[in-house]
């Protein structure tokens, strides 16, 4: 097994002004090929620090990961503690100076003097490409351990790790690896529900495939992890096991990246040639963008309207003054006129309308802060819901938005489920 350890640096990271998401992302890239980190250590930016850390860590690791310090100002001295320790001088690197000037003419910037920092490396190190950034990663072998030298930037880091270290590592393991990763993406129960599920209906779950959870909002990473021969030719029996359990809970295997919901309904919609149509309040906006921030999003998405105020639901989607008059804002009767204004409005074949009490004011005993309804469907086939959603806006607003995405999706996979949030938020 390789003896893989993690270097961060930066002062911001030490007084908690910046918190640290980077070493899980590097843990979980390293963990899908079967690596662990054996040891991780943080330090500011004081360079005596940093020199006895790199000096110690390359004599004890075969792979050692410095992430930070890579900038154009005075605290980025990850490439300056690297020469000292290797006995090297700090050269102007020229793929690095390339990269960067068309770093700078592509933006229009001027290229200055703390910029070129960034170009000055050990000599005879080899660059890392940075696909996003202006400062190139760097790799360097001291003490037989492969040092490779990372942005702190996140998206920076990501891009590098899928793109360049983590194929580098997986070439230098064993040939025969029985370490797989199965990932799935899961929405509408939690991980302690899931995990409960498994341990009272699946007892007799293997050892050798490791159950476990990635949690994000909203969308819960499921990794079934083998280890052995074996285990990686049953596993397709559990996920089989696991489907049973929660059913269409499971939104889609994760092959690549994880898939937004946006991207999940934008696929079923191309596939079946249909287009949709949202009628947003409480959401402001938020289905739209959903689908809007994936590229392609005009074939099957024409239109939206936020209708925030009651005038608005008159004016734009055809809601009667008299439905508000007599049930109000946040009704079945309200969200099916918003709907069906829609889709009076435009092309689409499906719809989703939402209204409901964000919060924190404006509730009432009879519709409390949380309280939405939720019409979606087509113009012949529409469905409604009224859900209790109790917490901050930020999480109301959100949650509201992938429920409504997920009730679509399982329209249009032609679901007989009831999903669990259904039951357990249905509002009395």
């Amino acid at each position: 097994m390789l003896n893989v350890q993690l270097l961060l640096t930066g002062n911001e990271l030490m007084s908690g002004d910046i918190v640290d998401s980077n070493s899980a992302m590097i843990a979980q890239n390293l963990a899908e090929i079967g690596v662990a980190i054996k040891r991780k250590v943080t330090v500011s930016d004081e360079f005596s620090d940093l020199v006895s850390e790199i000096e110690l860590m390359s004599q004890q690791a075969d792979l050692l990961i410095i992430n930070g310090g890579l900038g154009p100002t005075v605290d980025d001295l990850t490439a300056v503690a690297l020469a000292e320790v290797a006995k090297l001088e700090i050269v102007q690197h020229p793929e690095a100076l390339a990269h960067l000037t068309d770093w700078c003419e592509k933006r229009n910037f001027k290229l200055n003097e703390p910029n070129l920092k960034q170009t000055m490396l050990p000599n005879g190190c080899e660059v890392v490409p940075n696909a996003i950034g202006s400062a190139v990663g760097f790799k360097l072998n001291i003490n037989q351990c492969d040092v490779y030298c990372t942005p702190g930037v996140p998206v920076e880091l990501k891009l590098m790790l899928a793109e360049q270290i983590i194929p580098s590592v997986e070439s230098q393991l064993p040939t025969v690896s029985h370490h797989h990763v199965s990932r799935y993406q899961v929405f509408g129960i939690g991980e302690s529900s899931l995990q409960k599920l498994v341990d009272e209906q699946l007892p007799d779950w293997p050892e050798d495939i490791e159950l476990g959870f990635r949690a994000s909002m909203p969308i819960l990473e499921l990794k079934l992890t083998s280890k052995t021969a074996l285990a990686k030719l049953n596993k397709a029996k559990w996920l089989d096991k696991i489907r049973a359990l929660i059913g269409d809970h499971i939104v889609g295997e994760i092959t690549d990246k994880p898939k937004s919901f946006g991207e999940h309904i934008q696929h079923l919609l191309r596939a079946q040639n249909k287009k949709i149509t949202f009628a947003e309040s409480c959401t402001g906006g938020m289905l739209a963008s959903a689908m809007t921030r994936i590229s392609g999003a005009s074939e099957v998405f024409d239109a939206s309207f936020v209708t925030y105020s009651n005038l608005m639901k008159q004016n734009i989607v055809n809601v009667s003054p008299q439905t508000l008059e007599k049930y109000g804002a946040v009704s079945k009767e309200t969200v099916i006129e918003m709907a069906m204004g829609a889709l009076d409005r435009t092309q689409a074949n499906l719809v989703v309308s939402v209204s409901g009490v964000a919060g924190p004011t404006g509730g009432s005993d009879e519709k409390p802060v949380g309280t939405v309804w939720i019409a979606w469907g087509e113009k012949e086939n529409l469905n409604t819901t009224c859900l209790y959603i109790p917490g901050n806006r930020y999480y109301f607003q959100h949650y509201v938005t992938a429920i409504s995405l997920d009730l679509v999706r399982r329209m249009l996979i032609n679901s007989n489920e009831i999903p669990k949030y259904l039951i357990e938020r249905q509002k009395a």
